[in-house]
């Protein structure tokens, strides 16, 4: 018997949390959390536990299937090749590139930068300029803001503060290494608050829970804002020689004082002010900030301004357990052709794609259905899908469905036959994370982690393919040598790598567990200032005031809300908030696994005990949730945990999606992001 033990990084999340794989004679036995690694110190979660029921899935599809007369047939990669060229040339010569479109999922972007640029110089060799991610609707309305107001990506530093807010985030179900550095500063003396409508079990043990009205988190920061300015319990040296704009902010927050504020939010005034009070007054004090919770509101791109803004009157920023500047690996340029045609939504949401000439690449993805339907402002006709399942993760699943439908040739490339692979023409089978090598990254600037490590391939399983390895051959099949000059997945790995003075032998052999590459520096800022125009906090946003939208974080009511919408609610008088992570799957994957399943079996509506009564409902009853969009089925699951008049639906169960129920309209008019989590809804006993 052969036994080997590799060195490797899970990626069922978004955190790539290291991990100890055993492998006998070819086949996976046993997955640990490393030790030594430094976000989880051998911690694995229940996903993680389940990963041999995942990487042995009996419903993954591992060769290449093309739909013929309705019905799905096997074809060797060859001849998918050819097929892709063949559409994509066809509808080029008949609708120009852009007509071909390309959309990612979690699983690829998050998989280190190696795929992603792939993608992205294949669609610029190919000329088109319609690149999408689920980044439309999660996340990078955080970047984008941190960038406008202190020129880069800051994160949170809760292993080191002394007061750390959790702000619409639940850390034990959807980052519980996270949960577990707050579990242990606890221990030290760490102060927590938490902000969120539900008592998560993170929030029955903080020292102070906020529990807002979905959607109107901007308000209750500019109200702190009010208190922390107004009481001068604002770091007066910070902000007197680095921002730029306080003085137009002590005006603009007199317009938020705590008693209008908790009207709009339903926190009582009194909490409001302390909140304030502690969080200026703590010696350190950092605001987690969930993944897209606020993200996903009439207010995203102000919310997260907003939060930035509270680090830096706070004197905050660039200090040790505040927000900090986590170290990044110098990487080679993927240059990519100039396009003729800017990507979808950029006219209307320009800073989605470049702030401060930093460019994103991409288009908004929640204008694509409506484009594929209406041929405006041109024609997308071909679209492939990596990693991603849009029918059950974007918003109003009906009209994506019905775009989707309308598409002359449709790709998707994944390990399983999801809700949009199965209206495809062609399935394209994808590598496991345990079958492939990735530069594993990101986390290094998203959880201020000095350290990088090669995600590698431990084994093949049929004719799966990496996204890299895929993007290649297709860029050679269209004659794009010259442009792609790498013989396989490693040497475009390496090429990245090249100013780091790392390889992936080096990675493989020589650093297995990863390399620290830097350190987080403190107080940066005094030598160089911000990375602003200015060089400083910009609190007053002379670029947002340039595109026509608020220079200073604004509080927007949802469009969909009692107060905004009086006629609606009278007829969908409660609130719908939806995304709350499950701690046992991610988004729509992982809900066949049976460990995992038996865990959390069906989809729930989550309602007040008062609410329930009000609708003569009681634990486990079969209900009716409706929006003006649609209506889903599911049962109820009366609780104390949530406030009145709210009800939390979980996404991603094809049983019940709650996709039926939201909009792709935007809501945040400077991005573009639809609100999921405060919608109007009504809800009915039975069927």
């Amino acid at each position: 018997m052969t036994q080997k033990v590799v060195q490797t990084t899970c990626q069922l999340c978004y955190l790539g949390c290291g991990i100890d794989v055993t492998v006998e004679n070819g086949k996976i036995t046993k997955v640990t959390g490393s030790k030594g690694f430094p976000l989880n110190e051998g911690f694995l979660c229940i996903k993680g536990r389940s990963m041999i029921e995942y990487q042995y899935d009996p419903d993954r599809i591992l060769h290449p299937m093309k739909k013929v007369n309705g019905k799905w047939q096997q074809i060797s990669w060859d001849e998918a090749l050819d097929l892709i060229k063949g559409k994509l040339l066809e509808i080029k010569q008949n609708y120009g590139p852009q007509a071909v479109a390309i959309t990612i999922g979690m699983p690829v972007l998050l998989s280190g930068t190696s795929a992603v640029s792939m993608i992205r110089k294949f669609a610029h060799a190919f000329g088109s300029s319609s690149i999408f991610s689920v980044e439309s609707i999660c996340f990078r309305s955080q970047v984008i803001s941190y960038i406008l107001t202190l020129g880069r990506y800051y994160v949170a530093d809760p292993r080191n503060s002394k007061l750390t807010v959790v702000w619409g985030k639940n850390p034990e179900n959807s980052a519980p290494p996270l949960a577990m550095w707050i579990s242990k500063a606890r221990k030290e003396g760490l102060q927590l608050i938490v902000v969120d409508p539900r008592v998560t079990n993170i929030a029955s043990r903080a020292d102070m829970h906020i529990q807002p009205r979905p959607g109107t988190d901007c308000a209750l920061m500019l109200g702190m804002m009010n208190v922390i300015i107004n009481e001068k319990l604002h770091d007066e040296d910070f902000v007197n020689n680095w921002t730029v704009g306080f003085d137009k902010l002590v005006e603009h927050v007199q317009d938020y004082p705590p008693e209008k504020v908790a009207k709009i939010t339903r926190v009582p005034e009194e909490k409001i002010k302390q909140f304030a009070r502690k969080f200026a007054t703590a010696e350190s004090a950092c605001i987690l900030q969930g993944t897209n919770a606020l993200d996903q509101t009439s207010t995203a791109l102000n919310s997260s301004r907003a939060i930035a803004i509270l680090e830096a009157i706070t004197g905050n920023l660039d200090k040790k357990g505040g927000f900090v500047k986590g170290p990044m690996l110098p990487k080679s340029p993927v240059t990519v052709k100039e396009l003729e045609r800017m990507p979808l939504g950029i006219d209307k949401y320009s800073p989605f794609y470049s702030v401060f000439g930093r460019e994103f690449g991409e288009g908004q993805a929640m204008v694509l259905p409506d484009t594929i339907l209406t041929g405006e402002p041109y024609p997308v006709k071909a679209l492939i899908v990596s990693g991603s399942n849009p029918l059950m993760t974007w918003p109003e699943s009906k009209k994506v469905k019905e775009a989707f439908e309308k598409l002359d040739f449709l790709v998707v490339m994944g390990q399983v036959m999801s809700e949009t692979a199965e209206i495809a023409d062609l399935f394209l089978p994808a590598a496991t994370f345990l079958e492939r090598n990735e530069l594993n990254d990101y986390y290094s600037t998203l959880w201020a982690i000095p350290h990088v490590m090669l995600r590698k391939k431990i084994l093949q399983s049929g004719e799966a393919w990496s996204d890299l390895t895929f993007w290649l051959e297709m860029a050679k099949k269209m004659g794009y040598e010259e442009e792609f000059p790498w013989q396989d997945e490693d040497a475009f790995i390496d090429y990245l790598l090249e100013p780091s003075g790392y390889d992936v032998k080096a990675l493989t052999e020589k650093y297995p567990g990863g390399v620290n590459v830097g350190e987080v520096k403190y107080e940066a800022y005094k030598k160089k200032g911000f990375n602003t125009p200015s060089k400083k906090v910009e609190i007053y946003s002379e670029f947002l005031n340039n595109l026509g939208h608020d220079p200073i974080p604004t509080y927007k009511e949802p469009p969909e809300s009692p107060e905004n919408s009086p006629e609606l609610a009278k007829e969908f008088p409660l609130i719908l908030t939806t995304g709350a992570r499950d701690k046992h799957f991610t988004h729509s994957q992982h809900r066949n696994l049976p460990t995992l399943r038996r865990k959390s079996s069906e989809p729930f509506a989550e309602i007040h005990v008062d609410t329930a009564t009000q609708y003569g409902l009681t634990d486990g009853d079969l209900i009716s949730v409706q929006t003006k969009r649609g209506t889903i089925k599911l049962k109820a699951k009366v609780t104390e945990r949530i406030l009145p008049g709210i009800i939390n639906i979980p996404h991603g169960w094809s049983e019940a999606n709650i996709n039926l129920l939201t909009s792709l309209e935007a809501a945040d008019p400077i991005l573009g992001y639809p609100a999921l989590k405060a919608l109007l809804c009504r809800i009915s006993k039975g069927s």
